[in-house]
């Protein structure tokens, strides 16, 4: 019988990418996203592996949503090995006096909220079969603050409490909690945090060589593959060229 994993968010970036390395790795895969028409494409080319796919097209900062979606998979889909909370992401870079409100609740509704939302309704079914994986995506923002990302950092600090926690609450269980920390990750992250604005977006990335989405999901799927009695814990991973999350060795 084949593994079967959830991932949330894989319209793009890293859980497009992790999602592919699955379907090549023979996991059935249920993949989650609000664009139904990436989502839709997405679930087509990964069933060219061979291999099941369930697509839900919803947002996980709506937990009514959310918890009606997911609870009305069919009872062999619940019996998930890996639970991957992908979704998230960053929204403008502005100093706490100059914050706007929608974008504070965008993030923390996705990164913390959608996390939480998700893993309580998955996370039963694990302790009822006492096996699993849940990993969360978090980020070097988890282990320090920048300038102007305050809530953003906030976001992911908590992220990395709540995984922490979630460590502790699954252990009677046998079910394993990790995170990944990634440094600079060239997706759509930074088209996001500036708002469709692509120049300033690029400007992120320029002079030096950002990690991809595929580097980042090999990472993960490390984390997987470990035999049952090893869990990763914690994962940092940067490019070569940067230090911190404001250290960056660029050759303009």
């Amino acid at each position: 019988m084949k593994k079967i994993a959830l991932i949330t968010g894989v319209t793009s970036g890293i859980g497009q990418a992790l999602a592919r390395l699955l379907a090549h790795d023979q996991y059935d895969l249920i993949i989650t996203g609000r664009r139904a028409d990436r989502l839709s494409a997405m679930a087509d080319e990964l069933k060219q592996h061979g291999i099941q796919v369930l697509p839900l097209c919803f947002d996980v900062r709506n937990y009514e949503e959310t918890e009606r979606t997911l609870s009305s998979i069919p009872e062999q889909w619940r019996a998930i090995d890996v639970l991957v909370n992908n979704a998230g992401l960053a929204v403008g870079l502005n100093p706490i006096q100059e914050g706007v409100l929608e974008d504070w609740e965008r993030m923390i509704n996705t990164n913390v909220k959608g996390l939480l939302y998700v893993t309580r309704i998955v996370s039963p079914w694990m302790v009822a079969r006492k096996q699993g994986h849940i990993i969360n995506i978090c980020s070097i923002a988890g282990k320090e603050v920048y300038p102007n990302g305050n809530v953003y950092c906030a976001s992911k600090h908590a992220v990395d409490a709540l995984t922490k926690g979630m460590r502790q609450d699954m252990l009677p269980y046998g079910i394993r909690v990790s995170q990944i920390c990634p440094g600079a990750v060239e997706t759509e992250f930074s088209e996001v945090r500036f708002k469709g604005d692509q120049q300033r977006a690029a400007n992120v990335y320029k002079g030096y060589e950002p990690l991809t989405g595929e580097d980042v999901a090999h990472a993960i799927r490390f984390m997987i593959q470990c035999p049952a009695h090893v869990c990763i814990n914690d994962m940092v991973i940067m490019p070569t060229a940067q230090a911190n999350s404001g250290l960056f060795f660029k050759q303009l």
